[in-house]
């Protein structure tokens, strides 16, 4: 039995940094894990409690790395390193200071109830940076995303963060079979390359900038193409190349997300992403969802109405777009190695250069001006994502964008 078992390994269920917690909390070296006599005894704050002043001295209550809350103890400010820790403490009791009291500057003893939000404050704040890790550890895209809550306590969603569609029960994305033959697909595209095949023009120019008007379908290269990844008509499967923030708004919206870069205009931004169902699913899910106040329906009718796309569970950081009247994001519907019309790609592309730090936001009830049915089918109104509302029987949803062109109710 023994010699079946060499070569064999079994995963550890806890971090290198629990082991370090368990060797210190039993005395023991272990020179694997980096603990020796030398620095058995450091110890590392992992949050601030409480705070008070005697006379011009500051003491914090500290919650060690490791250890239980019974074993917190009142520390000087001098025998404290962390200073990243030190300043986040004092910028949220400030900010509750302010919120409750009117002032910033902090009194010689906390109440209670202060000192207890503090707590729940950096305990959702490692909630937050553990989500962060989760979702950058499964995003398959380029841009990074961070996670910021400097507004309530609301933590962590139950979201599972995937890169592609997932394909619901009984939907087959049939795999394209042929692809192009170009040397160069922007400037010398055998047969008009893929999307001259398909009967349309091609989306981009040399910058990646889609240079299409809403409402017209892209056709990128696919994986049959003897197109190389630094095809100028390989946009959209490169996936998110911005770095992004998920954040709490201040006005009731709930999540929402923000660029950290600048964005340029006609550049792409993300997909929408979820799991793909059929409308009858649909139809079903959305009756739930109304019960609960909140949808993620994106009905995929480019030429006719069968599936819907639900980002509820399943989806990517398009889920926490808001909607906006006067958005900066836009529609369009994309192919890339499955060509069936009725299951497109739901893509975003900035409609007006956008700055670091400003929200990105799309119109739930995007309209497209008609387009001449010989150059595309695309319908004139996408579907619903992110409120109340089964994606046929629309519920009328008073709007929160805030902009001076809102249109008041979402539909």
């Amino acid at each position: 039995m023994a010699e079946n078992l060499k070569g064999c390994s079994v995963c550890c269920k806890s971090s290198w940094n629990q082991l370090q917690d368990l060797c210190r909390l039993a005395k023991l070296s272990c020179p694997a894990l980096g603990i020796s006599k030398r620095n058995l005894y450091d110890f590392e704050v992992e949050y601030l409690c409480d705070y008070k002043k005697i006379r011009e001295q500051e003491y914090y209550l500290v919650k060690w790395r490791g250890y239980p809350d019974s074993e917190s103890t009142w520390e000087p400010r001098q025998n404290l390193k962390c200073v990243r820790i030190l300043k986040q403490f004092h910028k949220d009791l400030e900010r509750e200071l302010l919120r409750r009291h009117h002032r910033s500057k902090p009194p010689r003893h906390l109440d209670p109830s202060l000192a207890n939000y503090l707590v729940q404050k950096a305990k959702q704040r490692r909630a937050l940076r553990r989500w962060e890790q989760e979702l950058n550890a499964k995003r398959s895209h380029l841009g990074r995303i961070t996670v910021e809550n400097e507004v309530d306590l609301d933590g962590p969603r139950a979201f599972v963060y995937i890169n592609e569609y997932r394909v619901g029960e009984g939907i087959t994305l049939n795999q394209v079979a042929v692809g192009c033959e170009c040397q160069d697909c922007l400037w010398a595209p055998a047969g008009g390359c893929c999307p001259g095949a398909s009967l349309h023009k091609f989306a981009y120019n040399d910058q990646g900038q889609v240079r299409l008007r809403a409402g017209l379908p892209i056709y990128e290269c696919n994986s049959r193409c003897r197109c190389g990844y630094d095809c100028p008509n390989r946009v959209v499967q490169k996936g998110i190349r911005y770095d992004l923030c998920i954040f709490r708004t201040d006005d009731g919206r709930g999540w929402g997300v923000r660029t950290l870069e600048k964005i340029r205009k006609n550049s792409f931004v993300m997909e929408y992403v979820g799991e793909i169902i059929t409308s009858e699913e649909a139809e079903r899910r959305g009756q739930i969802y109304d019960r609960q106040g909140a949808t993620y329906l994106f009905d995929l009718d480019y030429v006719e109405d069968v599936y819907t796309v639900d980002a509820a569970y399943y989806g990517n950081i398009s889920h926490f777009v808001n909607h906006s009247c006067d958005p900066n994001l836009q529609v369009y519907n994309v192919f890339i190695d499955n060509l069936d019309e009725r299951l497109p790609r739901i893509a975003f592309f900035a409609t007006r250069t956008i700055r670091a730090g400003e929200e990105l936001t799309f119109d739930y009830n995007m309209q497209v001006d008609p387009v001449d049915m010989e150059s595309t089918r695309m319908d004139s109104n996408f579907g619903l994502a992110g409120l109340p509302g089964s994606p046929k029987k629309r519920v009328r949803i008073e709007c929160k964008c805030g902009t001076e062109s809102c249109r008041k109710y979402l539909f």
